[in-house]
């Protein structure tokens, strides 16, 4: 479970690695599909990315995929009960935090998506409907398919990520509750401080 967490984002970064203006009137299935055989096309040819070039995979996180993900609402879930406890700059710090976390974390795996293939299930989405889940499934030769559904939510500049689930297990539940032992042992700031520690090391190691 752990590896296909640490998996399951690259793969979605490499699914929607668009600009941010092409999104707002898409939905999120057609979006997903359009854009996937393009960027997993790139992907393979890139050779500095199959290599592991982390300071241009780096660079493609940063200029094309944040605007994807909504990390406050996704902090805000894996944090949980707790985010009523962090004061306004607290939880500024945390998202900021938690956002490194997963953008370091996966961008390390971005270049394994070339021996990937994805599947996207139909899905049907009613007109007014602005919580959705796209269904999928991910397979390389020589190994079992992988189901990782993917919820968004419709908001202002378009479709945004809140959330992932890879085989039914969320990934803001998973790190909810890491998150909770951490401000059990040291409040808000402990969980302020573990984080940050874990993305130093993780900057340390891609040095």
């Amino acid at each position: 479970m752990k590896f296909g967490m640490h998996l399951v984002l690259a793969l979605f970064l490499a699914t929607l690695s668009t600009g941010s203006g092409a999104v707002v009137d898409t939905s999120p299935d057609v979006l997903a599909k359009n854009v996937t055989n393009d960027v997993l096309r790139i992907v393979k040819q890139d050779k500095d990315i199959k290599n592991g070039n982390r300071k241009k995979v780096q660079s493609l996180v940063e200029d094309k995929v944040l605007p994807i993900f909504d990390f406050r609402q996704m902090t805000q879930q894996a944090v949980g009960k707790n985010w009523s406890k962090a004061t306004a700059d607290q939880q500024q710090d945390l998202v900021a935090e938690f956002r490194t976390l997963l953008v370091r974390t996966y961008s390390s795996a971005l270049a394994s998506v070339s021996d990937y293939n994805i599947e996207f299930k139909p899905m049907k989405v009613a007109p007014g409907d602005d919580d959705v889940t796209i269904n999928t499934e991910v397979s390389k030769p020589g190994a079992p398919p992988i189901p990782i559904d993917y919820r968004m939510a419709k908001q202002e500049h378009g479709w945004k990520v809140v959330d992932v689930k890879v085989e039914g297990a969320s990934l803001v539940r998973v790190y909810r509750t890491t998150f909770d032992s951490e401000v059990r042992r040291g409040g808000i700031e402990g969980l302020l401080g573990a984080l940050q520690r874990r993305n130093q090391k993780t900057a340390e190691g891609m040095r």
